[in-house]
């Protein structure tokens, strides 16, 4: 077979994925069926069959993939166990006083929350059922409450220990270590940056807030302790890792344990338990689902050689790298608005790598670079999965208030994105 009938082949490949996606076909299996038929038409079908029976095993049994269910554990016992009320509280008592203190309150939680979780969608559900009533009780207009929560949310994504970081780590065969270090101070920024726009809409806009409780020093100072579980999960898991103690792996089940025992110690019954295990097994499965259709779509690319195929041409161009940059980082806040960040990075990660790898790109400042990316597609209309999150949890909001209340946090999202890509140092710095 000719190589250009193979490249027609890849082509018509992944133009039918989309096509099954438009569909509503579970992403999983679009995958799935899209690599083991252009497997077989490119190789043979004694060989796509081969490779499902392989891929299966290959991915379930991976130890880096291991991580992922202790994370998703870590931010499930989290929920169900009640820490994450524990820490708006202890937020919301540290804002007290301040115009929108509750909103930047929202903002702070999202982010410690997702010091544990690793997800952004488990970060927007969990802290809506917590936050939303507070603030609508407290006379918050529910466009900057829904958008604040759904901004929010975003920066489980980026935060580490992320699960969008370290699937994206292992796809590219990069130091997860790394990865979860360059995320460090771009979620630092996120974080810093949607309080800063609270306080902005809440100088344009001093209708859409009243100021909180004003609390004492030290009320402050005292609230802090629902912080210092978060905090020492995180500092176990990324100083572990970072000082070589364990592996991601082993870092993932230290801070699920430690998650697990503070849950305990805080009363969680067994039927507490047994929920927060079902839903991590839910939650896996889903995510192992999405690896063994990714992992198979990934062989019917490499034989198929489309991305070669796109790098030969994108090199071909007479542009700057920026350019090229631009444009990939532009497919994926595209892509962000109607597809899951995990199921985004397993689709088109194999297919741009080796355009990053040819165009001399460094892979840690495009994985930051790419997730944030995708991030700023989850509240970005005409979808955004995080403003459904929203909207799921909370029906009596519509979306128009949703997309009014998050546009800010777009704005500040891609101020954030441009300075990172304007200086790298800040991404990269810490390596």
């Amino acid at each position: 077979m000719s190589s250009e009938m193979i490249g027609g082949i890849g082509l018509i490949g992944l133009l039918l994925l989309l096509l099954l996606l438009v569909l509503r076909v579970p992403v999983a299996l679009a995958m799935l069926i899209v690599g083991v038929v252009g497997f077989a038409q490119v190789i043979s079908w004694g060989a796509a069959l081969s490779m499902v029976k392989s891929v299966p095993v290959d991915v379930l049994s991976s130890y880096s993939f291991s991580a992922i269910p202790m994370f998703i554990f870590m931010g499930v016992l989290a929920a169900h166990s009640g820490m994450a009320g524990m820490l708006f509280n202890s937020t919301r008592t540290i804002c007290g006083g301040w115009k929108g203190g509750m909103a930047i309150a929202t903002v702070g939680s999202c982010g410690v929350f997702s010091a544990i979780s690793g997800s952004s969608l488990a970060t927007a559900s969990t802290m809506t059922r917590v936050a939303l009533p507070e603030m609508e009780k407290h006379g918050y207009k529910r466009s900057l409450a829904t958008g604040t929560l759904a901004a929010g949310g975003t920066l489980g994504i980026m935060i580490p220990p992320s699960i969008a970081l370290l699937i994206y780590a292992v796809i590219t065969e990069q130091s997860v270590g790394d990865m979860f270090a360059a995320g460090i101070i771009p979620g630092l920024m996120g974080l810093l940056f949607y309080a800063l726009t609270v306080s902005v809409v809440m100088r344009i806009w001093p209708d859409m807030a009243v100021p909180g409780e004003p609390t004492s020093l030290g009320e402050k100072l005292r609230s802090m302790s629902g912080l210092l579980p978060f905090f020492t999960v995180f500092v176990i898991i990324i100083a572990g890792i970072y000082q070589g103690m364990f592996t991601p792996t082993e870092g993932a089940s230290v801070g699920a344990f430690a998650t697990l025992l503070y849950a305990l110690y805080k009363g969680m019954r067994l039927k507490g338990l047994w929920q927060s295990v079902q839903e991590t097994l839910a939650l896996s499965a889903v995510v192992f689902f999405m690896l063994v259709g990714a992992e198979t779509l990934g062989y019917f690319i490499s034989v198929s050689r489309i991305s070669f195929t796109i790098s030969a041409f994108l090199g071909g161009l007479d542009v700057p790298t920026m350019v090229i940059l631009l444009l990939i980082l532009l497919m994926y806040f595209v892509l962000g608005m109607f597809m899951d960040s995990i199921a985004m990075l397993v689709i088109t990660v194999p297919v741009v790598f080796p355009i990053i790898t040819m165009l001399g790109i460094d892979p840690i400042w495009f994985g930051i670079l790419t997730v944030l990316t995708v991030e700023l597609g989850l509240v970005t209309p005409p979808v955004g999965m995080n403003v459904f999150v929203i909207k799921a949890m909370a029906p009596h909001v519509t979306l128009g208030e949703i997309y009014r209340g998050v546009t800010p946090f777009i704005v500040a999202d891609l101020l954030r994105l441009v300075l990172l890509i304007a200086f790298p140092v800040l991404t990269l710095w810490m390596l």
